[in-house]
């Protein structure tokens, strides 16, 4: 009796131990399932009165993005600038600008921000400083130690003049070179002027970076979004200094806008992906020696999507957590069919390396607002969209409560992008509309700031469509964002299998399971018609039963009323998430 307690013992011992190791090797990290929240400083809550948004006001605001589900918020650059470009071109990396507060606004906000779980990501640009910043001069002035700091060339003598290097072009219009008559050399400035491109084939400039992350990790924060990161590497140049023109397009007649040349000496060079691997390490590194939970990389890359993949890491290297998946920003369009979502999503699911993290992004500071994109009437059909698929998903601020486009006049406008051209045409480049102030009431100024102007112009639409106002309306759009962040803590669309199909020209489905738990399915009825589908001709293996979740103002349902799975109808651009009446 006593040697069978003891096997009986030696058994259980055994058996909790391999469920213990299950568990373990099955736990997800912290960003895996994550919902991040981008805020755009300039305009999301302004402490002061001058009309922008700075970090006082991000503190005074975390609460409500602890509210609304967010594990984490990535904030676009707060550091020391001109403005050129309204905070990407930085002067010096380890300051803030005052424009947005002091070192101790910063500390203040790390407090606060812990003391809630909201995780701060820092907005990381790597690669162009300001022409104002220190190492800029110092390398203008050929000092040693930072004279090959930036990408510098002498230029070319035609018919017995100076001229630049080749024909590249920069992304905010004209040549992608500026002399500089100090150095009597030209610099490489792949956006803004005043935003000269780093040399990352200059080991002295991936320390300088590599001493910038491990300064703002001391500081709390617990991770970064890496800006424009396809852009670091430029080809290497000939045995003589020189860099090859790149080829034409077929896109515009115009030599001086971007789209005149196919770029491929200045973007998605092979040695890009690697320093992504390099900062991977050191974030790495740093949790080894200092202990915390895993500090993420997501990266900027607007590159064909087997590119894009390569930042995941390889066979010998981890990369990004987040390489930003924006195969829905760049390839959908208002009239894209069921079959276009379909094929995007999988793709994406397809090509991903084996475990690996999804992420979705519908919308972000650099494109048109999703409800101007794709319509105000969908915009809670694109949340479902996004918080229901699996991995994590990325939320630009405002498009939880619906906020659209402002259209800007030329004299308003100050995005470099559209300023940098002529009038004519400015409201296709300019970034702007996507900008203006959080609506967060329907008080003065949108309760953004108290002052007597803002930076750029608040939405006339503000006293209906406020933050405030949602609050109170069942189905209002931040009601239905909210409803759908408490979803994502199922364990089923934690840890479940996706199926992405369409079910017909108009209408897309997604399949959520796992084994003895819920299923859910989002449906989606994309266009202007009334649509009737059967979930079995798309999904194997389901209940006879559903019942109405999360449902969109459209909806004539109501929370918990049940459905045949066999015939289920939709609104015109109606979408819904259903959940199956028993675990399956």
């Amino acid at each position: 009796m006593a040697k069978w307690t003891t096997y009986c013992w030696c058994s259980l011992v055994v058996l909790l131990g391999l469920c213990l190791t299950r568990t373990q090797v099955e736990a997800k990290e912290w960003w895996e399932t994550a919902s991040f929240y981008q805020i755009y400083p300039r305009s999301f809550k302004d402490s002061d009165g001058d009309g922008v948004g700075d970090l006082k006001g991000v503190t005074s605001k975390l609460a409500y993005l602890k509210e609304i589900g967010m594990a984490a918020t990535w904030l676009s650059p707060f550091l020391k600038s001109p403005m050129a470009d309204f905070g990407y071109d930085i002067s010096n990396f380890t300051e803030v600008d005052p424009l947005f507060g002091t070192m101790d606004d910063f500390e203040d906000m790390m407090k606060k921000s812990k003391e809630l779980g909201v995780r701060i990501i820092l907005d990381f640009v790597p690669n162009h400083s300001s022409d104002e910043c220190e190492w800029f001069i110092k390398s203008a002035a050929r000092d040693p130690e930072y004279k090959d700091y930036y990408i510098w060339h002498p230029g070319k003598i035609v018919n017995g003049s100076r001229t630049v290097p080749n024909n590249w072009v920069s992304v905010f219009r004209g040549s992608a070179w500026e002399w500089h008559e100090g150095r009597q050399e030209y610099y490489l400035h792949q956006f803004h002027k005043k935003q000269p491109d780093f040399n990352f084939r200059n080991p002295k400039v991936r320390e300088a970076m590599n001493e910038i992350l491990r300064f703002w990790l001391r500081k709390g924060i617990d991770g970064f979004r890496v800006d424009a990161i396809y852009h670091a590497f430029e080809v290497a140049p000939d045995a003589e200094g020189n860099y090859p023109d790149e080829p034409r397009n077929d896109w515009t007649d115009d030599p001086d806008d971007y789209g005149y040349l196919h770029h491929i000496y200045t973007v998605d060079q092979p040695e890009t992906p690697h320093l992504v691997y390099e900062w991977r390490k050191l974030l790495d590194d740093f949790r080894k020696e200092n202990g915390g939970d895993e500090r993420i990389l997501m990266v900027e890359t607007w590159s064909p999507i087997n590119i894009v993949m390569e930042y995941y890491g390889n066979a010998t290297a981890d990369g990004a957590q987040i390489p930003f998946n924006f195969q829905m920003i760049s390839y959908l369009w208002n009239d894209s069919d069921a079959y276009h979502y379909d094929n995007l999503i999988n793709e994406w699911l397809k090509l991903m390396p084996a475990g690996r993290t999804a992420n979705w992004v519908v919308g972000n500071h650099d494109k048109n607002r999703v409800g101007t994109r794709f319509g105000a009437d969908r915009i809670d059909m694109f949340n479902m969209l996004l918080l229901t698929l699996p991995g994590c998903s990325i939320t630009y601020n405002g498009e939880e409560i619906g906020m659209t486009d402002v259209w800007i006049s030329w004299e308003e406008t100050v995005d470099p992008q559209a300023c940098n051209g002529h009038e004519d045409g400015y409201e296709y480049r300019s970034r702007d509309p996507a900008r203006t102030p959080f609506q967060w009431s329907d008080e003065k100024n949108s309760g953004f700031s108290d002052g007597d102007k803002t930076w750029l112009p608040v939405s006339p639409n503000y006293k209906m469509e406020n933050l405030k106002r949602q609050r109170g309306i069942a189905r209002s759009h931040l009601n239905v964002f909210k409803e759908l962040q408490n979803l994502r803590h199922e364990e089923t669309l934690r840890e479940g299998s996706t199926e992405v199909k369409a079910f017909s020209h108009d209408v897309l489905g997604i399949k959520r399971s796992l084994a003895n738990d819920y299923t859910y399915i989002t449906l989606m009825n994309i266009f202007d018609s009334q649509q009737v589908v059967n979930l079995n001709d798309a999904f194997k293996n389901l209940p006879a039963e559903f019942e109405y979740v999360v449902l969109s103002d459209k909806s004539i349902r109501r929370k918990g009323d049940k459905v045949a799975s066999s015939r289920i109808e939709l609104l015109p651009k109606e979408a819904v998430v259903l959940r199956s009446i028993v675990k399956v």
